[in-house]
């Protein structure tokens, strides 16, 4: 953990993690959510009303950050590059990993066991955004087509965006196989730092193995769209290293849970 994020314990107990600079906004919202106090933004069934373990943490995130549970947006994600606007309550997104708004007291929710989250603020235009970009969204640069997508229909000049990483699998333990970095390989050895981006790992059963930092992929791609440096914030945590703090699918399989990266205005 670095000097970018703090734990904040709420009232009742409720433990959460909060960017540091997302918090110089009063008009703000935010949280990534901790595995503690029995918190897994997880479905269990399609129906939100018969999946009490989802709203009982809906109910505490909301608590804890003073806000209306019932006024979680949440996409049903997929993996895709798909990003919508939400303008009320009322609108349903299926396989869709991005969603955004300008609208008050909308509160976004995007969910990950070890996939990044990517929480957006713009403060001139009062935009925000919640995306979820595990490694197909990365290699599809979903990202950097939120942040082109904030332009198109809000105004938004990149320089004025900010974008805060949440907790996720980092190069230490994102191994995959010789197909995989090759989809990596090709699709971003144009940046020049496709040396740092891949590293040769271990040989596991004859099989040689690579480990991708995807982190420094989406700080590369928000830096083509026009994002300020200081402006990429990286949690630069681990959620398998700290799978005891996180939920991961690494560390714990189909018994995983999920955390909710949340964010509105009010």
């Amino acid at each position: 953990m670095n000097d970018n994020v703090v734990i904040v314990k709420s009232k009742d107990g409720t433990e959460f993690l909060q960017f540091k600079r997302l918090l110089e906004f009063s008009n703000l919202r935010h949280c990534y959510t901790l595995r503690y106090n029995d918190i897994n933004i997880k479905s269990n069934t399609n129906k939100l009303e018969e999946d009490n373990e989802l709203i009982k943490s809906y109910k505490k995130v909301a608590k804890a950050l003073d806000f209306n549970w019932k006024n979680i947006v949440k996409p049903h994600q997929f993996h895709t590059d798909n990003i919508e606007k939400v303008e009320n309550l009322n609108q349903e997104f299926d396989e869709v990993d991005g969603v955004m708004t300008n609208k008050k007291n909308i509160f976004l929710c995007t969910t990950s066991a070890d996939c990044t989250s990517l929480l957006f603020y713009d403060d001139k235009k009062k935009v925000i955004a919640d995306v979820h970009s595990g490694w197909r969204g990365t290699l599809q640069q979903i990202g950097k087509k939120t942040v082109e997508k904030l332009t198109q229909e809000y105004g938004c000049n990149p320089k004025d965006i900010i974008c805060c990483i949440g907790p996720c699998i980092k190069k230490c333990h994102f191994e995959v196989d010789e197909n995989v970095m090759e989809l990596f390989r090709k699709k971003f050895e144009y940046t020049g730092e496709i040396e740092k981006i891949i590293e040769k790992g271990k040989t596991i059963n004859k099989i040689q193995k690579y480990n991708i930092d995807t982190t420094l992929i989406n700080e590369i791609i928000l830096k083509e769209t026009g994002l300020l440096e200081k402006n990429i914030i990286d949690s630069g945590i681990c959620t398998v290293c700290n799978s005891n703090m996180f939920h991961s699918y690494r560390a714990d399989k189909e018994k995983s849970g999920r955390n909710g990266a949340f964010i509105g205005i009010v």
